[in-house]
């Protein structure tokens, strides 16, 4: 079957197409067009007058949403996830541990490589990413203490093989004893490094970028504050041109101003937005779980004990609306942040994060105010959120 999707402008990695038409079939795209610049291919046509259309979005750093853990690793679990995350028009996203005891941690990963295996309705776990358990326990967040691990190249091991090879990503102190030979290890393995929760000085952050990091964890988030002195991780994430670096846009996690000077210096190259979302994703106030811990979301906002931030309720569609806004940049112009360099970062852009002939159709329809209407998966309309 063929179907013609029109709208008022489609954004791709390369450009912007004014009055657009998207031909997909078979679950693909077949050819994109000017509406004004040739005769309408047959097919049934999907028109959303006033919408954009961009790539569905990349979200590689998730805990859960819509009552789920991505612990728990179940097939329910990843299909509500999937479903949910679809809504808002993501496409793909990396399945997000947390710090756990090690044999609850690789029942997960063996779930999850289990599961990834398998057809998913809603968006697509393409890999995992390891958040934990080698990370600063002086800037360890919402992951409790006793279960983090100093970094060993036997326990990466071990969980790369649980996850039969799936994980894409792993945050890691570089500081730590043990992580020069963890990440090097990592790196060996295809696996992309992201610096995070760390308590970095600045040399200690640019030896991990040296060693093969691609990326930082949540940017200002569980990171050594920044001194005019000691610059830190922060220092060396914000000035590193070849290095990526993620955020959470939800106006909590990071203010306005330092979400502009991140935009500043990081730009529509080097970004990538993420939601650190938990379970409590799309749900009301109340107790929820984060891997082993206890959390209670008031709200909207995910806390621990006295406070301290654990993951959030954002999605990633209202993470892109609020970076613009913050920053004042056009859509064009930030939308790669959640689409394009994600997939860049881990060396998925032939893959995900544009729309163009040939490629799965993967692509959400944004409103004139940058709502989803609809998200496209394969080809195949979504329940819009």
């Amino acid at each position: 079957m063929r179907t013609v999707v029109r709208a008022a402008q489609l954004l791709t990695a390369q450009r912007a197409i004014e009055d657009p038409f998207v031909v997909v079939e078979d679950g693909a795209v077949t050819e994109i067009g000017q509406a004004d610049a040739a005769s309408l291919p047959n097919g049934e046509v999907l028109d959303f007058p006033g919408a954009t259309i961009l790539p569905a979005l990349f979200d590689v750093h998730i805990h859960g949403s819509a009552g789920h853990d991505i612990m728990e690793a179940t097939p329910q679990a990843l299909a509500t996830i999937g479903g949910f995350l679809a809504r808002h028009g993501v496409g793909a996203y990396l399945a997000t541990t947390v710090s756990a005891d090690m044999d609850m941690t690789l029942r997960s990963l063996e779930g999850l490589a289990l599961e990834m295996r398998r057809p998913q309705l809603g968006a697509q776990p393409v890999g995992i990413h390891l958040e934990g358990p080698f990370l600063s326990p002086h800037k360890r967040g919402a992951h409790p203490e006793r279960l983090l691990q100093k970094p060993s190249v036997k326990l990466l091991n071990q969980m790369w093989q649980a996850a039969e090879g799936q994980v894409r990503l792993l945050t890691i102190a570089p500081e730590l004893p043990g992580a020069d030979e963890t990440i090097a290890r990592a790196v060996e393995l295809g696996i992309r490094v992201s610096l995070g929760h760390s308590n970095a000085t600045l040399a200690e952050a640019r030896k991990g970028v040296q060693l093969g990091a691609a990326s930082a964890t949540h940017t200002f988030n569980a990171m050594r504050t920044f001194d005019h002195r000691e610059p830190g991780l922060v220092g060396e994430v914000l000035t590193n041109d070849g290095l990526f670096a993620e955020l959470i846009c939800d106006g909590l996690h990071v203010e306005p101003t330092a979400v502009r000077i991140y935009w500043k210096m990081k730009g529509r190259e080097r970004g990538i937005l993420i939601t650190d979302a938990m379970s409590a994703a799309g749900m009301p106030d109340g107790p929820y779980k984060l891997g082993e811990l206890d959390v209670r979301v008031e709200g909207g906002v995910c806390l621990i004990e006295e406070n301290t931030l654990a993951g959030s309720t954002l999605t990633l569609d209202t993470g892109l609306r609020n970076f613009a806004a913050f920053t004042g940049a056009a859509l064009a112009e930030v939308m790669p942040l959640a689409t394009r360099n994600p997939a860049r970062m881990l060396g998925l852009d032939d893959k995900i994060g544009d729309i163009a002939a040939g490629r799965s159709a993967d692509f959400v329809i944004l409103s004139p105010e940058r709502t989803v209407i609809q998200t496209f998966l394969r080809g195949a309309p979504q329940i819009a959120a």
